[in-house]
Parts: C-alpha cells; structure tokens; sequence
C-alpha cells in the first residue's frame, strides 16, 4: 500500500540475465530490475513467483486491499497489498493461461533435463565420430594394458559357466550392528570377505603391469591404489552383470543379487555399482575397453603426492594417452556409444 514507507527495499538476487533486456531494464509490474519475458511480460524473479503461485493455488479471490484497491505498487510496496499486485499483473498483460500446473510443470522440467541430456550423448558422438584411429604407439598402449586386464580378470571370458550362485537364503538373515553404526547380514558379510583380498590382489596386480603406474614413486602408487581399488573392482563387478538373472559375479567366482551386495556390507554402494551393470551392458564392452576404463580410473584417482605436488602434469600423464585411446578405439569400431569411463567414474566414484 502506498501509505507505508518504512518498509525496506527487498534486495534482487544477481542472477542470468537474457542477452535481449536492456541494462537495468525495470519489471513492469513493481520497478524492480526484471530478469526476463515471465508470461508474456518483462518482469522481475519476484513478481513471476508471485503470478505464478497466486494462480496455482487459486489465491486471487481470497485477496483484498485495505485502500479501495488503489495501491501504488513498486518494489518497496509490493508485498504490502496482494491484490493491487495481481491487478498491476493483469493489467500490463501478464497471462493466467500461461502458468502451469505442478504436475505439467514437472513434465516440462523433465523434458527439459532429457533434451539436455539428448545433446549431451549427440555432441559425445560427434567427438568419437572425428577421432583419428589410434597411432602404433596408442595401439601398442592398448595392447599391453589389455593384456594386463586379461592377466588379472579372474576366470576371463568364462565367467558365465564357471559362476556359482549365492544360495537366496543367504543375505535374507538378521542384520545385526557393526561397530561404524551400519547393520549386515554377517553370513553375506563372510562371504564377501572371503573373496575381496584376491579381488583387491588381482587390482594391484593389474596396475604393477602398467609402464605409467609402475614409473611412477612407490608412496605414488599407493595413493593412486588407494584412490581407485574400490572403483575397479565394481566396474569388475559391473561388466559382469546379468540381466536375466538380475545378478553381478563377483571376483568372476560369485553371482550375487543387489539384495546380497547390499546387507552383505555394500549398503547403497551396491545399488550405484547394479545400476552401472544396467548401463554398460547395453554396450557389449569387450575386454579393450574395459582394460581401458579402469587404466583411466587408476591413473586419474590421485591428485597430490606425499610431497604435496601433482602426481603428473596434465600434459604428461600417461592416462592422457588412455584416454585418447579408449575414445578413438571406440570411434574405429564405429559404435554410438557414450563416453564409457565418464559413466564409470561418476556412477561408482561418487558415490
């Protein structure tokens, strides 16, 4: 209203401002600076909300002036009278058909977020589309740490055959408390035990064989281990996923179900590592690029050395050399495929 004026100015958030405002272009509405075209009218973010909630929750007809509805509004009096504010609204155009409900607002939100997505995957493409075929260094680089993956991948290509389901009554049991608060099933928990001190051996033998890890300080190669043991045993575990019997091998011995992972000690790792499963088997992966994706883990999962410097230069990382190589390896297959060792990192390394 316009008889109060101790009220303080609001302040405006600092925000994106489109590239066809003028500078300091003013909200029709109340003066204040506008951010943008808000149903059909240039206004400022506070007005919009304001529009927007008041014919959502079908608020109009509950509002009322204490001054016969003349109020003046601007930016220090447009919280004081709701509907002078929604008259000012209407009166300089903005449009109550224009305003979605919660559920349409969801839906356009979520188109929005999967066409960012759609051109995300379309850009990736194009990158691996232009890609050269690899050099005969990078196709020797390939060669030796497939050849370091297929060492160290426990029953390799016969994983199928030679697994061994966990019976379905194990992982079904009590949960009991463990000292760090978390609850297990401690019969999976026995289990799991049994078979991760080889897993993790095998891991460390995998890195021993790499030129670019074992050039590398020894209090190096222990941060760079302990950076990514866990990652590269679940996207062992991942690559291994079945979909028709909903099941990860473990250490290539050990079919287990997400229910298993997850109260044999894993808790809400094991959904991050099954729904990896999920996303990579649509791709077939062979054994290159699995190779690939966990020499990328390995060398790109520490960041200082004990003496407080970088590991490695950008420009000189080996894993650089990887990267170019798992990229262009993918590009000469001819595969559509997305970016296989981000996918990795994100889904199980941040978790």
């Amino acid at each position: 209203s316009q008889k109060s004026t101790n009220s303080q100015v609001p302040v405006s958030v600092p925000g994106y401002i489109p590239s066809y405002l003028e500078k300091d272009e003013p909200c029709v509405v109340c003066g204040d600076k506008a951010t943008g075209y808000h149903y059909r009218c240039i206004t400022c973010e506070g007005c919009k909300g304001f529009f927007r909630r008041t014919i959502q929750k079908n608020l109009h007809p509950s509002y009322s002036c204490k001054y016969e509805g003349c109020c003046i509004i601007d930016k220090i009096t447009r919280n004081q009278c709701q509907l002078c504010r929604f008259k000012k609204c209407i009166s300089v155009g903005m449009a109550m058909d224009l305003v979605l409900d919660e559920s349409k607002r969801v839906a356009k939100r979520r188109l929005i977020e999967e066409n960012r997505e759609k051109r995300k995957r379309e850009e990736m493409v194009k990158t691996l589309q232009v890609r050269p075929e690899p050099d005969t260094a990078e196709w020797e680089l390939i060669r030796m740490v497939t050849e370091a993956h297929r060492h160290t991948n426990a029953q390799g290509s016969s994983w199928k055959q030679k697994r061994k389901f966990m019976p379905d009554d194990i992982g079904q049991g009590p949960m009991v408390p463990t000292s760090d608060g978390d609850k297990v099933d401690l019969e999976a928990f026995s289990e799991f035990t049994k078979i991760m001190t080889p897993a993790i051996t095998r891991v460390v033998d995998f890195a021993k064989k790499l030129p670019m890890f074992s050039e590398l300080p020894c209090e190096d190669q222990i941060i760079l281990l302990k950076g990514c043991c866990m990652e590269i045993m679940s996207l062992r575990a991942a690559v291994r996923y079945d979909p028709d019997s909903e099941t990860l091998t473990l250490n290539g011995e050990m079919a287990v179900k997400r229910e298993q992972l997850k109260n044999g000690g894993l808790g809400v790792v094991s959904d991050a590592i099954f729904d990896l499963g999920k996303s990579l088997a649509q791709f077939n992966l062979d054994d290159s690029e699995v190779a690939l994706m966990q020499a990328v883990l390995l060398m790109s999962s520490g960041e200082l050395s004990l003496g407080g410097q970088p590991l490695v230069q950008p420009t000189q990382l080996p894993k650089e050399a990887v990267v170019g190589s798992d990229l262009s390896l993918l590009s000469h297959h001819g595969q559509s495929r997305v970016d296989v060792h981000v996918l990795a990192k994100h889904q199980v390394g941040d978790d």
